[in-house]
């Protein structure tokens, strides 16, 4: 038994296909197929049954994959160790950012980080809150960037922003005539949401009481991810939205005359690096945090909140 042979059966987890597994494991599909084959005939066991599509996980394959996460979580730690007794600034780092964050703060901070850090190779994914979690708790990610706060103590939250909400109005909308709102003025059926899932969203819900309200909104069901969808739909009906500040900056003149500021305290949300409470890398930490608190605006970088959005 292998550490690459358990890397591989996690990406077959993770893919529920050879082949496209084999592609995210830079192999043939041969290669792969192969060395899973040597490892349940190890094992005496099967961990996937090929003969559905897609693949199926075996009850006893199942309990081989928790495992695997486990060891290969140990393994890391133990290869970050020696990485960051003789210099934690070189490697690779496994970086899970979530979308409503990272189309904003990645092309802000990344060229200067590259520039700084040569040696650090990073591997990017956007991913939903829950994604970044469950990657970092089995080791499949070194560090996300996600709002916070999470609440866990297996985690370490490392603030590093706090950004302003911020209702987007269509000028068709009534509230597009007032300089500042309050929260209860907002028609909830008129409200564009991400879907669920996405922490921004359920910053939003807890901000303008939606829980208690849902039994009055009728668009609560449209789906997307994609804060740019949500905007073109305010844009062209009758709507209104919520954005964080960083996304605002990316607005045009036409669209930055449609943001509407809160009256009152200002609702703010915590965005932070996230890992696991024992990551012992703290170069690689360090050098995330004053690469990202260098590239962003002044008023961002100063934000003192009061209070923060909660995400539950």
């Amino acid at each position: 038994m292998t550490i690459t042979q358990l890397q591989y059966i996690l990406a077959v987890e993770k893919h529920l296909n050879f082949v496209e597994a084999a592609e995210a494991c830079n192999i043939s599909q041969p290669a792969l197929s192969m060395q899973i084959k040597k490892l349940e005939e190890h094992l005496n066991v099967k961990i996937f049954d090929r003969s559905q599509s897609p693949v199926m996980i075996t009850p006893v394959g199942q309990l081989i994959l928790d495992q695997a996460k486990i060891t290969l979580k140990d393994f890391n730690q133990i290869y970050n160790l020696v990485i960051n007794e003789f210099d934690g600034l070189q490697g690779e780092i496994r970086l899970g950012v979530i979308p409503t964050v990272s189309p904003y703060l990645l092309p802000l901070f990344l060229k200067n980080f590259h520039e700084q850090y040569p040696l650090l190779q990073l591997q990017i994914e956007e991913l939903t809150t829950e994604k970044i979690l469950e990657g970092i708790e089995n080791g499949t990610l070194d560090l996300g960037i996600l709002a916070t706060p999470l609440g866990s103590i297996k985690l370490r939250e490392i603030p590093l922003f706090y950004e302003e909400l911020m209702a987007y109005v269509s000028p068709e909308n009534e509230l597009f005539e007032k300089k500042y709102i309050l929260s209860n003025e907002i028609d909830l059926n008129s409200l564009w949401l991400l879907e669920e899932g996405h922490c921004l969203r359920s910053q939003i819900e807890n901000f303008c009481e939606l829980k208690q309200k849902q039994n009055i909104i009728s668009q609560l069901n449209f789906k997307t991810g994609s804060l740019e969808t949500i905007v073109r739909l305010v844009d062209k009906y009758k709507g209104i939205t919520l954005l964080p500040e960083l996304a605002i900056l990316d607005l045009n003149e036409d669209q930055k005359h449609k943001i509407r500021r809160f009256e009152g305290e200002k609702p703010l949300r915590e965005i932070s690096l996230v890992v696991d409470k024992n990551y012992p890398r703290q170069a690689v930490l360090q050098a995330f945090k004053n690469s990202i608190k260098q590239s962003l605006p002044t008023n961002i970088l100063t934000a003192k909140p009061k209070t923060i959005l909660s995400i539950n």
